[in-house]
C-alpha cells in the first residue's frame, strides 16, 4: 500500500498540472455558447427551423466559389449563428440570413477557438491529442488508486472546498477527501475523454455492446463516387428531400466535398439523439444534388449508438442545468486537485525540501 501511495504521489506530481489544464479548459468550454451569444452579433437570435429559410441562407453562403466555406455548422437553440469553416484555422460566424458577421484567420483571434484547441489538442495537433488522451487514462488510474488509498482512512472523511492550509498534510487530506467525493463524476469525465481521443479505449469499453468491426462497417462513408461540384445547386429541393426522409430531424451541418469524387454531406439530428449535431446522415451527388445515400442514427448498432452518447456526457450537452452544474464542479475539482497535487509535491513536500537542502549543500561544497 505504501508503494501504491508513493507511485500515486509521484505520478500526480508530474501529470497533475496537465490534468488541471484539461479540467479548467473543459469547464470553460461548457459555456462556449453563452460566450458566443455575448460577443457575436445575432448569436442571441432565435433559431430558424423553416426549411426554405435555412436553404436560402445556405445557398447565399455557398454561392460564390471563391469565398464559400468548406463546411457549415448551422445555428442551434443555444447559438443563433452559423459557424463557417474555411480550412486551416480560418473561420467565420454568419447570421441566419446568410450575412457574415465575424471572421478570423487564426485560432488566436477567437477565445473559444483556441480554448477548444487547447482542450482537445493541447495546441499541438495530433500529438497533443494523443498526450491529452494518455493524461485522461492516467487520470482514471488516479481515481481508482485514490479510492483504494482513501479507504484506509475513510473514518476521517471530512471534505471541504479548500484545504485548511497550504501545508503538505492539509493538502493531502483535502485531496483525499475531495477526490473520493467527486470520484464517480471524475471517472465519467476522464473515461469519456479517453474514449473520444483513443479509439482502442472506445472499442474496449463498447465491445460488450458491439464489435469494433460492426461499428466500423456501420459508420463507414458511402462508396459512391460523386461528380464535380455544380456552380449552383437547388438547396431548397435538396434540404426538402432530406426533410422528407427524416421529417422530425433538425438540420445540423453541411459539408462540401474535400476531394474529387467526394459527396456533399448533411448531418441531421433526430429528437432521440443526444449528440448536438446528430449522426443521421444524408449524402448528395455534388453535380445534381440528388440523394445517393442515407444513414439513420437510430438504426446503428448498439455500440455505435452508445458511442454517440459519449461526447454529450463529456461536454454536459444533456441533463439540463443540474448536470451542467455537476460537470462544472467536476472540472473545477479536477483543476484544483491537479494544481494542488503539483504544488504539494514540488513545493510543500518533504522530498522537495530535502532535495533543496541537498542542492544547497552541494553548492556550498562546490564553493569551498
Amino acid at each position: 500500500m505504501d508503494t501504491l501511495a508513493l507511485a500515486h504521489r509521484w505520478a500526480g506530481g508530474f501529470i497533475g498540472l496537465l490534468l488541471a489544464v484539461l479540467g479548467l479548459s473543459g469547464t470553460l468550454l461548457i459555456y462556449e455558447d453563452a460566450w458566443v451569444r455575448a460577443t457575436v452579433p445575432h448569436a442571441a437570435d432565435t433559431q430558424v427551423t423553416d426549411t426554405a429559410a435555412i436553404a436560402a441562407s445556405v445557398g447565399q453562403l455557398l454561392a460564390d466559389p471563391d469565398t464559400r466555406p468548406s463546411s457549415i455548422v448551422l445555428s442551434s437553440a443555444g447559438n443563433g449563428v452559423h459557424r463557417l469553416y474555411y480550412g486551416g484555422e480560418a473561420g467565420a460566424y454568419a447570421s441566419q440570413a446568410g450575412e457574415v458577421v465575424t471572421r478570423w484567420t487564426s485560432k488566436w483571434d477567437r477565445v473559444e477557438v483556441w480554448l477548444f484547441d487547447l482542450h482537445h489538442h493541447l495546441l499541438a495537433g495530433e500529438t497533443g491529442e494523443a498526450v491529452a488522451g494518455a493524461a485522461a487514462l492516467a487520470g482514471l488510474v488516479f481515481v481508482v488508486t485514490g479510492l483504494v488509498l482513501w479507504w484506509r482512512t475513510w473514518r476521517l472523511f471530512s471534505p471541504r472546498p479548500w484545504p485548511r492550509s497550504l501545508s503538505r498534510l492539509a493538502i493531502v487530506q483535502h485531496h483525499r477527501d475531495m477526490g473520493a467525493l467527486a470520484a464517480p463524476l471524475l471517472f465519467l469525465a476522464l473515461l469519456t475523454g479517453a474514449m473520444m481521443t483513443m479509439r482502442p479505449v472506445s472499442d474496449f469499453v463498447l465491445s460488450p455492446l458491439s464489435s469494433a468491426a460492426q461499428m466500423r462497417a456501420a459508420t463507414a462513408p458511402p462508396t459512391v463516387e460523386g461528380g464535380p461540384l455544380a456552380e449552383r445547386l437547388d438547396w431548397p429541393a435538396m434540404l426538402g428531400a432530406a426533410r422528407a426522409r427524416f421529417p422530425d430531424a433538425e438540420f445540423r451541418t453541411i459539408g462540401l466535398p474535400r476531394k474529387p469524387g467526394g459527396l456533399i454531406s448533411l448531418r441531421m439530428r433526430q429528437p432521440a439523439e443526444w449528440l448536438p449535431n446528430g449522426r443521421t446522415n444524408v449524402w448528395f451527388e455534388p453535380s445534381t444534388g440528388e440523394i445517393v445515400a442515407v444513414r439513420d442514427a437510430l438504426r446503428l448498432p448498439t455500440g455505435s449508438k452508445a458511442s454517440n452518447m459519449v461526447y454529450p456526457l463529456h461536454a454536459a450537452k444533456v441533463g439540463g442545468l443540474v448536470y451542467t452544474a455537476l460537470m462544472t464542479v467536476t472540472g473545477l475539482v479536477l483543476t484544483l486537485l491537479g494544481t494542488l497535487a503539483v504544488f504539494s509535491f514540488w513545493f510543500a513536500s518533504g522530498s522537495a525540501i530535502r532535495w533543496r537542502r541537498r542542492a544547497a549543500a552541494r553548492e556550498r561544497m562546490a564553493g569551498e
